[in-house]
């Protein structure tokens, strides 16, 4: 399987904003539906957003109101998570994951690929 690579991750203040970056190998972005999930302590890993290889996108709209942009770079073969106005709830381990193509899935049974995570961590 094709290996994720997530990075960008750290500690930042209430309201700020991080860039997570997702690498893969040679043309996996160009091919397959990219998704971004996150995992906090003691919940269930939840889906955040996701990329077609049209480029359509899907967020859930539960928590990131207009705050997260997914967006990719077909030529780096990269995956970008910006997060902006971040908030103590957001702290989780991010992943990034690959699913066959198709449209942008919310379930993480569909992503048959993932990254090791990044950690973030907004503080107050």
């Amino acid at each position: 399987q094709a290996q994720l690579v997530e990075s960008g991750g750290g500690s930042v203040q209430v309201g700020d904003s991080l860039k997570l970056s997702c690498t893969t190998p040679p043309r996996t972005v160009m091919w397959y539906t990219m998704g971004w999930f996150r995992q906090a302590p003691g919940k269930e890993r939840e889906f955040v957003a996701a990329i077609a290889r049209s480029g359509h996108t899907a967020y859930n709209e539960d928590f990131v109101q207009g705050r997260f942009l997914i967006s990719k770079d077909n030529v780096k073969s990269t995956v970008y998570l910006q997060m902006n106005r971040l908030k103590p709830e957001d702290t989780a381990v991010y992943y990034c994951a690959a699913a066959q193509p198709g449209n942008p899935s919310r379930m993480s049974t569909s992503y048959d690929n993932w990254g090791q995570g990044t950690q973030v961590t907004v503080s107050s």
